[in-house]
């Protein structure tokens, strides 16, 4: 699954990305379609493909390629494949999402909008924990070669650098914690805003339903009245 979403980076649709690379829309399937065949993964609304900088970049690949498509496209999922696995990013998961969203078009291009922008959130969070987490291991490590160093002199410094090193593993097993508590608290924010928003349109839809039909039991009446007045000529 791709985690390669840049914070604040830009979506194109398939004509967006035609305009940008400077070939057709149809092409810009075709290439699509040699990608995904050799296992390159895009993002997707639904069957359509949504492209993001680094899928531009393939697309040039391909259009500039003298070699054979599908060469230059596995090519190019192997690289998207190292990239995938040096991210760190962590995933957010929504049960039954899909199915509870709007189907208004423009009210799901908000929700997508929105989940997009709280995953590069996400990433950029994760980015900060993984420096947080290299610079306490490496404040470790160093921690661990003056220990060394030091036991084999002085035994009292030894025991000041155990302590240190503990302090500092407590504390990186504590952020760790807080911070994987933060994703688990945004991720039930998310699926809360998301119930909110299918309960509204529930709601919406109810009145409008009970709107129609006091409207057509209000047309209903004038029918009846009129119907007994006529009668009576009859007779």
């Amino acid at each position: 699954m791709r985690r390669d979403i840049q914070p604040n980076e830009r979506a194109f649709s398939s004509k967006e990305a035609a305009e940008e690379v400077g070939i057709a829309t149809p092409t810009v399937r075709k290439y699509g379609q040699i990608l995904e065949r050799n296992g390159y993964e895009f993002f997707k609304d639904g069957d359509r493909r949504i492209f993001v900088q680094s899928d531009i970049g393939a697309l040039i690949a391909l259009r500039d390629t003298d070699k054979p498509l599908d060469d230059t496209a596995k090519d190019l999922v192997y690289q998207q494949k190292e990239r995938l696995e040096g991210s760190n990013e962590t995933e957010i998961t929504i049960s039954d999402t899909y199915e509870n969203l709007p189907h208004d078009p423009n009210q799901l291009k908000e929700v997508l909008k929105f989940l997009v922008n709280e995953l590069a959130a996400t990433r950029e969070m994760n980015v900060q924990l993984t420096n947080d987490m290299t610079h306490l291991k490496t404040a470790v490590s160093r921690l661990q070669q003056d220990h060394h160093v030091i036991s084999s002199s002085i035994g009292n410094s030894a025991q000041k650098t155990n302590a240190k090193i503990e302090k500092l593993t407590e504390q990186q097993n504590t952020n760790y914690e807080t911070l994987l508590q933060l994703e688990k608290q945004k991720s039930e924010f998310l699926q809360k805003e998301i119930q909110n928003m299918r309960d509204e349109q529930k709601k919406e839809w109810l009145s409008q339903n009970d709107f129609n039909k006091r409207l057509e039991e209000a047309m209903e009446k004038p029918r009846e009245k009129w119907g007994g007045l006529f009668s009576l000529f009859r007779k």
